[in-house]
């Protein structure tokens, strides 16, 4: 071979080094997709249709998609055929395939009482967190009731009964490490449910979902819509409606991939251990030369970074905007407001640490015993 012909071949093999980083370094980008309920449990009922049957369809078009357009990607699938998984053996699936990201995929429901049953309808995207919601909590204790279906489920899952709201209390001190990617995940995957797919926007939430909680990496639940509703369990089930949703979710990883240069994996020990970003931060405040700074007031004084999760405590809510300094307020300060819906809600407080806003969350309950921690993102708050 000439020395002009090993030139040339060498120049090739550079400029397709650049262009395809990720495969020439033999990396993988691991996806686990949970078709939800399977086999004896049938998830949700629709008219002619149910939960299961709609959720392994579009985690298969799924499964197709990223496939043949994401050539550095690698995907295992809870379940491909129509089978039972306990929740626990999903979660340590996703875990032993060492994944990048967990996609749960979901029908969403109301009682059959409810009067809004053949009304109701969008897409919401879930991430482990603070149940505060009813509603959302009453989502995740219907998702986990599956487990009521294995055999001596209290000991799989150490006494956990998802049908009690007293069992959910110790998922309020859990902090994911992967919350914010989880949640970036989330995002990006809900705003294609509405651009792609054409789904009502129900917003990103959180929920104590028990395969999110036992999973060790950024994880998402999606409820795709309401099969409930005849005309949205008509979309579910038809072919077009299904390539669009897992068009939509595969839109999603897509961005999320772009906004995210690498996704930290941690193990399930770590899952379980409380994070200390404020402890940490200081210490790096330290060794920069920064001044020390109490929590109450880098609370009020620290300047928000983009895309940062901050808790901040709310503890009033009102008709109207109060002015600085009424009765109402009980000497508070400072304080900031924000509106939803019709109502005007007040926050206490600027945190980086679940710690340190519980902590103030004791002083705050003292004057207003109703107060309580919120999660919020680029000043939006995450219900």
């Amino acid at each position: 071979m000439s020395s002009l012909r090993v030139i040339k071949t060498l120049f090739t093999l550079f400029f397709l080094a650049l262009l395809f980083p990720v495969a020439t370094q033999g990396k993988e980008f691991v996806v686990v997709i949970d078709p939800g309920h399977g086999g004896k449990d049938a998830g949700a009922l629709g008219r002619n249709t149910n939960e299961k049957t709609v959720n392994l369809e579009v985690a298969k078009k799924l499964n197709r998609l990223i496939n043949a357009d994401m050539p550095d990607a690698r995907v295992h699938m809870t379940r491909d055929k129509d089978f039972f998984v306990p929740l626990q053996k999903r979660a340590d699936f996703a875990n032993e395939k060492h994944a990048d990201i967990f996609i749960s995929i979901h029908a969403n429901s109301v009682d059959a009482k409810s009067p809004m049953r053949t009304q109701v309808n969008g897409a919401a995207v879930y991430t482990l967190g603070l149940q505060r919601s009813d509603t959302n909590l009453s989502v995740a204790m219907r998702e986990n009731s599956v487990m009521k279906l294995e055999p001596d489920y209290t000991t799989t899952y150490q006494g956990f009964d998802p049908s009690s709201a007293e069992s959910y209390i110790a998922f309020e001190m859990m902090q994911h490490n992967n919350i914010d990617q989880s949640i970036a995940l989330a995002e990006a995957v809900q705003t294609q449910l509405v651009r792609t797919a054409g789904r009502k926007n129900n917003g990103v939430r959180q929920a104590p979902f028990w395969v999110l909680v036992r999973t060790s990496m950024p994880a998402i639940l999606v409820e795709l819509d309401f099969i409930c509703n005849p005309k949205m369990e008509k979309f579910m089930a038809s072919e077009e409606g299904q390539e669009k949703l897992a068009k939509a979710i595969y839109n999603g990883i897509v961005k999320y991939r772009k906004g995210t240069p690498k996704t930290t994996k941690t193990s399930k020990e770590e899952v379980a251990k409380k994070s200390k970003p404020t402890a940490d931060a200081k210490r790096s405040n330290k060794q920069d030369g920064g001044k020390k700074e109490s929590a109450e007031s880098q609370s009020s004084q620290s300047t928000q970074q983009a895309d940062e999760i901050i808790y901040k405590i709310q503890f009033l809510t009102a008709s109207t905007t109060i002015t600085k300094g009424n009765k109402r307020l009980k000497g508070l300060t400072p304080v900031e407001h924000y509106k939803d819906g019709g109502a005007v809600k007040y926050t206490y407080g600027s945190f980086t640490s679940l710690n340190d806003a519980n902590k103030e969350l004791k002083k705050v309950k003292k004057l207003f015993p109703d107060a309580f921690v919120i999660k919020t993102r680029d000043g939006k708050r995450i219900k």
